[in-house]
């Protein structure tokens, strides 16, 4: 069996995930001099560079992504054999997430998932854009990826939009389309939804990697292109798109988790027009090997139980 130096394992991975050989040898209480001659003694036995060091940069290469993605489960699989035969539990959890996710649905729940479990441990790793899915990343994931080698994937909620507006936009709309209520409203936007392209539109980069798309697919499920001539507001992010509603920018797109229409907190309203159904399906990632552990288990669980306590209020 040609095993590396096994004491330089845990050195590279603590390394890889700080990336920094100072914080590193301040985690593992040894000396930065110590860390080095770790990492040289593991790339001479590898063949390997492992980091580009450039100043004071420092980088993975290639090879010690790969090498890292491959003994990081391994470390981890070692280290929770050992707590479960010394009797003790691992109840810290990364969980990675998109930002508009974290800040709308779960914070405002972390409360109550301290209540029912209360030894979980929970760090939130907010990502802009799809997160790795990789142990450095996170233990477990909030993701549209739905296949990845090693991985089990758990649908968790398919994504809805529809247009919402500040009050004081609604009045605009009211004002311009010669209505009074949202039921008159409702028949003016159902036999002409191109109505809506008279006022300014608010549209967000990251639904589609495209602006407009999102208004664009939202006409097309009307039976109608996107008009020309809009006045269009332009975010990279959902999360900026409905604050910028908020402020009576114009009119977004908005989804579920977002916009709860019972318990309306941020001064917005959801336009009577058809809901999009986005087909963008969100899942629970985590690895196969760890499927058994009792944290990672409550976790999923109560994201579950939650999400679908919310669907239901959608139907």
């Amino acid at each position: 069996m040609n095993l590396p130096p096994l004491k330089s394992l845990p050195v590279f991975e603590s390394v890889a995930r700080l990336n920094s050989f100072s914080l590193a040898a301040e985690e593992l209480h040894i000396t930065q001099s110590a860390v080095s001659h770790h990492i040289k003694q593991l790339e001479d036995h590898l063949g390997e560079q492992l980091f580009i060091r450039q100043g004071r940069k420092l980088e993975l290469t290639n090879e010690g992504k790969g090498y890292l993605d491959s003994i990081t489960g391994s470390l981890n699989q070692i280290a929770r054999a050992t707590e479960n035969i010394k009797g003790v539990t691992e109840t810290k959890l990364r969980l990675a997430v998109y930002s508009s996710f974290a800040v709308y649905w779960l914070i405002p729940r972390l409360p109550k998932l301290k209540r029912l479990h209360p030894n979980l441990d929970i760090t939130i790793e907010m990502t802009f854009s799809e997160p790795e899915l990789s142990d450095r990343t996170a233990d477990c994931f909030i993701t549209v990826d739905s296949e990845k080698r090693g991985f089990m994937f758990e649908h968790f909620y398919t994504e809805r939009l529809f247009p919402v507006c500040s009050q004081t936009m609604l009045q605009t709309i009211q004002h311009e389309l010669q209505v009074n209520t949202l039921e008159e409203l409702e028949i003016i936007l159902a036999e002409n939804p191109q109505a809506l392209a008279q006022f300014p539109l608010i549209t967000s980069y990251s639904m589609y990697e495209r602006y407009a798309e999102d208004w664009r697919r939202w006409f097309e499920q009307q039976g109608t292109d996107l008009p020309e001539g809009i006045n269009f507001h332009r975010f990279s992010h959902l999360m900026l798109a409905h604050e910028a509603a908020i402020h009576s920018l114009g009119i977004a797109l908005v989804n579920d988790y977002m916009f709860n229409e019972k318990e309306p907190k941020d001064g917005l309203v959801k336009l009577p027009c058809t809901v999009h159904d986005a087909k963008d399906s969100f899942y629970i990632a985590y690895k196969s090997s760890r499927r058994q552990e009792p944290a990672l288990n409550q976790l999923r669980r109560w994201l579950l139980t939650e999400f679908n306590e919310l669907s239901s209020a959608f139907q």
